[in-house]
């Protein structure tokens, strides 16, 4: 398609989400290269992306503009043959199988220390945080581990699971304040050089391994923003494994972000360049996955908590852009801020779900108590 007619499809199509090229309203898009166009027909949300990574587009409020056109579904209406051929990739391979399990270890969790430092909060929870009655992003974290350790019951003396321990910031807080024992395991280096460093002198173990190769029996397990990267492919399979380590009468907490259809992939971008073979699972993949084998007990969403998140890590990482400027380029900031706030949107529009899921592993005698979420 002619640029000029793309971008006539284009602007009609932004119309609907309320938002112009070239308009003076902060969600606006003000375009810098004409071949921004063509790319997009040719590329769809990979090229969005990728052109603003390389300046072609700016949009001030950058989480704004996503929402808008998310709302409105233009991204089913923008999507080149090229993601034909992605999907049916999804389908015929199984993208997270155990060979390719560290890939996003080595691409995303292990891109810097100092990135993630500048941009978490002090305990270095990278997922969603609890915003009900949290001031700041460190108490949201807080109050998101300990709404995670009422949900579970956690005592002292239990021996606790991590699957995606991250640099172990949960599984420590809770042996300090619980009195919890217990392993994580990731398939970052980083995350394992630092988790084993930040739980030293604590009853704790910390293991650079996939899922697939657990063992061992626990009184509770967790997994917090970790099932994004297990793929649907996976599904039954970690089901299994945790049913398999949780003991009887124990609990089974997973934290992930979820979408509001069954998909068998990511967003194209996403996977480029943030996450690799990473997808997000739907309320139906789930429950299928673990039905005859987990018990559904408690299920809690509260997608807008991420939005806050992220606005949270964004400003702190463009608070700290001067310091990290040495060690990553401008096209790498303009990725990060992409990532950051398209996700914003999306949380916000409705179209990404946060959940926790609480699962027993045959049901309890007398049955579970939801905790109070308020």
């Amino acid at each position: 398609m002619a640029g000029k007619a793309f971008r006539d499809r284009l602007e009609a199509l932004l119309a609907q989400a309320d938002v112009r090229i070239g308009g003076d309203r902060p969600w606006d898009i003000r375009v810098l290269n004409e071949a921004l166009y063509p790319r997009l027909a040719a590329s769809g949300s990979l090229g969005a992306g990728e052109s603003y990574m390389d300046g072609w587009w700016e949009c001030e409020r950058l989480d704004e503009m996503i929402c808008r056109v998310l709302r409105v579904r233009l991204d089913r209406q923008l999507r080149p043959v090229r993601d034909i051929w992605l999907a049916l990739r999804a389908r015929l391979w199984n993208l997270q199988h155990r060979g390719r399990a560290f890939q996003v270890g080595r691409q995303h969790y292990d891109l810097g220390f100092d990135l993630f430092q500048a941009m978490l909060d002090r305990r270095m929870i990278y997922s969603c945080g609890y915003w009900r009655r949290a001031q700041d992003l460190d108490e949201a974290q807080e109050h998101k581990l300990d709404l995670i350790a009422r949900k579970l019951a956690l005592s002292e003396g239990m021996r606790v699971l991590d699957i995606g321990c991250g640099w172990g910031g949960a599984l420590c807080y809770f042996a300090e304040r619980y009195g919890i024992s217990g392993v994580g395991i990731t398939v970052s280096r980083d995350q394992y050089d630092r988790a084993r460093q930040l739980c030293a002198g604590q009853p704790l173990e910390i293991r650079l391994q996939d899922y697939r190769e657990l063992d061992g029996r626990f009184d509770r397990i967790f997994s917090i923003g970790m099932f994004e990267h297990v793929g649907y492919r996976n599904y039954r399979r970690y089901f299994e494994i945790v049913r398999r380590c949780l003991k009887d009468g124990g609990l089974f907490l997973l934290h992930t972000i979820g979408g509001r259809v069954s998909r068998t992939r990511t967003d194209p971008w996403i996977d480029r360049y943030i996450f690799p073979n990473g997808m997000l699972p739907s309320a139906r993949q789930i429950t299928t996955a673990a039905e005859r084998l987990l018990c559904l007990e408690d299920w809690h969403n509260f997608p807008q908590d991420y939005d806050r998140t992220l606005l949270a890590w964004h400003e702190n990482f463009m608070s700290a852009w001067d310091d990290l400027r040495a060690a990553y380029d401008e096209r790498f900031r303009r990725m990060w801020r992409y990532y950051l706030l398209s996700c914003a949107g999306s949380f916000r529009a409705g179209v990404n779900q946060l959940w926790q899921i609480v699962f027993s592993r045959d049901g309890l005698p007398g049955g579970y108590r939801a905790v109070d979420i308020r």
